[in-house]
């Protein structure tokens, strides 16, 4: 009778993960979202941007599933160029955030040297408030980087950055925790015994033992990046009116919330599905990566 084969690492993550039934809900949840707004365009052929004021604040019907704003443009079509918008933003500063507390949290784990100074700035970080810093910073950028890049990707690029610099610091601190710990692991002491150096100490040793925290991380910080994109769009600080965000279409469409409430319900579902899907995901890959749960399982 042959031995049945052992799992791999990834198997045991899968199988953990999909036993999780909120996170595999959100991820179903995410990817279908993520499928709508970047296909979408292809089924639903509708100029986001076009205006006609005969068919202005139109109800749902089969010409416009999600109806017409105050200008007669189309929701539907809007909602798919907003959820291009906010996930390119979400994604693009989770990677931001991501890469900036990674390096820090390595850096301040492997120097002892940098590890005071650099904590010292993350905590500095940690206690300023962070939207009143954000809408500091698109006031004071807004119009030089739109001048320099253009309207739609200065701001962009904007409120990426704003974003990404704001949100580094819990990562930081994960990965230096981590760091500090692996450190005094044998392996790693292993290694420096036979000359290792710190570049390939960090890169072969170090950086894939702190990855599970680091997607964790990750997952969060999508949401994270979603909420505060679609809060400056809803003040007024965010994209143009013309240019279509789920935050800005929330912002219009308070004006109309007592006569035409879908136009509310829309974007805000979009949001909120959005955000708890990547939660539910997050929850779902700390467990599924955590090896003191699979044992528990």
């Amino acid at each position: 009778m042959s031995k049945p084969r052992p799992h791999s690492p990834s198997r045991d993550v899968w199988d953990q993960f999909r036993r999780h039934r909120g996170a595999v809900a959100g991820g179903v949840i995410f990817l279908t979202l993520v499928v709508s707004v970047l296909l979408g365009p292809l089924i639903w052929r509708v100029d986001p941007a076009f205006i006609d004021l005969t068919i202005r604040n139109q109800g749902t019907s089969l010409s416009h599933p999600f109806g017409t704003d105050q200008l007669g443009r189309d929701m539907l079509a809007r909602m798919i160029a907003g959820g291009q918008v906010s996930m390119a933003v979400g994604l693009t500063a989770m990677v931001l955030s991501i890469a900036l507390g990674t390096l820090v949290g390595v850096l301040a784990g492997m120097t002892r040297w940098l590890d005071g100074p650099l904590m010292r700035l993350t905590d500095l970080f940690l206690a300023l408030p962070l939207l009143p810093l954000l809408l500091v910073m698109v006031m004071l950028f807004r119009e030089t980087l739109s001048i320099r890049f253009g309207t739609e990707t200065g701001i962009f690029l904007l409120i990426v950055v704003a974003i990404g610099i704001t949100s580094w610091m819990p990562t930081a601190r994960i990965v230096r925790g981590d760091v500090l710990a692996l450190k005094e692991r044998e392996f790693v002491q292993a290694a420096r015994s036979v000359g290792t150096t710190n570049t390939m100490m960090i890169t072969r040793h170090i950086l894939p033992n702190v990855l599970s925290p680091i997607l964790v991380s990750a997952s969060l910080g999508i949401a994270n990046a979603i909420i505060t994109e679609s809060a400056l769009s809803f003040l007024g600080l965010g994209f143009p009116p013309d240019f279509a965000t789920w935050g800005r279409l929330l912002a219009d469409a308070t004006v109309y919330i007592t006569d035409y409430p879908a136009r509310v319900i829309w974007p805000g579902v979009a949001i909120s599905l959005t955000v708890l899907a990547v939660t539910y995901m997050g929850d779902g890959l700390r467990d599924a990566l955590d090896p003191r749960a699979r044992h528990r399982k």
